[in-house]
């Protein structure tokens, strides 16, 4: 069934005649009455009762017309939904930890609109591991995820996050300029963030020698919530400086120099599959050297 019979039909109806329904459909009112006896043939009825120049819509054009009317609206509906569709931006599906979903994205993600003004984006959390397995699974487009390496996956170092002691302000260890030592930082209560990284496990070792354990008073896996204890006095800890630049730019927070933590730094690296997204990969990577220049 043709929905040019139907749309015809329709504004026969809505417009009162055959001329002024062609007028309304942009047709010659020939075509209309063509495509009228089309459907009345299809349908095998009359549609309307003919007077000489007289149109009356007959009984099985009432029965018939609130299924014209539904099957033309849906017809349109449909049609202007794939309009949009095609008009709307690509969509950029980016997964990423929480670390740089909080400390880096927000930068990111402005220079990405410049680059691909006609693109919208969609951000997705998680851990490293599960934004790899997304990434191969074609869930997202691409990964900002800890130091990872996978024969499936393409990778580019994007940042290198140090991990530093930090203190509030009124804290002894600010105002001692000597070096602090290991078994000093041990005894004092610490907030102890702990994000699962290879490499957070070299903060670990660094009381491995020690006769005491360190005095872990509060362990959390959120950066954000160590922050904030420690902001507020309830211990000192170790965290990625990203983390903390606002705060010891402003004096909430203190670095304090412990030459056994030295090197020891979070990396994020941005992954994708070979060969797909490229323009998106390679912008993210120019992207970061531009970042690293200023903030890093």
């Amino acid at each position: 069934m043709n929905i040019e019979n139907i749309e015809a039909f329709v504004y026969v109806i809505h417009c009162g005649s055959f001329n002024k329904a062609a007028e309304a459909l942009f047709l010659s009112q020939p075509s209309v009455t063509a495509r009228i006896k089309t459907l009345e043939q299809e349908l095998n009825c009359k549609l309307f009762i003919r007077d000489g120049k007289q149109v009356q819509i007959s009984e099985d054009g009432k029965r018939f017309l609130p299924f014209a009317q539904q099957m033309l609206h849906t017809y349109n509906t449909g049609k202007l939904y794939l309009n949009q569709k095609k008009s709307l931006p690509n969509e950029y599906r980016i997964g990423c930890t929480i670390s740089a979903a909080n400390y880096m994205v927000s930068d990111l993600i402005p220079y990405l609109k410049e680059s691909f003004p006609a693109a919208s984006f969609k951000i997705i959390t998680g851990t490293s591991d599960s934004i790899a397995t997304k990434t191969l699974n074609k869930e997202v487009d691409i990964g900002l995820v800890r130091k990872l390496q996978h024969p499936a996956l393409q990778s580019h170092r994007l940042y290198v996050d140090p991990i530093r002691l930090y203190v509030y302000r009124d804290h002894p260890f600010h105002l001692d300029n000597g070096h602090i030592s290991v078994e000093e930082v041990a005894k004092e209560p610490l907030v102890f963030f702990e994000c699962g990284s290879l490499d957070w496990l070299r903060i670990h070792r660094i009381f491995e020698n020690l006769e005491q354990p360190p005095n872990i008073g509060i362990q959390t896996d959120n950066s954000e919530a160590a922050r904030k204890l420690i902001i507020r006095g309830a211990g000192i800890g170790f965290l990625p400086s990203l983390s903390v630049r606002q705060d010891v730019a402003e004096g909430l927070l203190v670095p304090v120099l412990l030459p056994e933590t030295e090197g020891i730094a979070l990396q994020t690296n941005v992954i994708a599959c070979p060969g797909e997204h490229a323009e998106l990969y390679a912008a993210v990577v120019q992207f970061s050297k531009k970042w690293c220049a200023s903030d890093c």
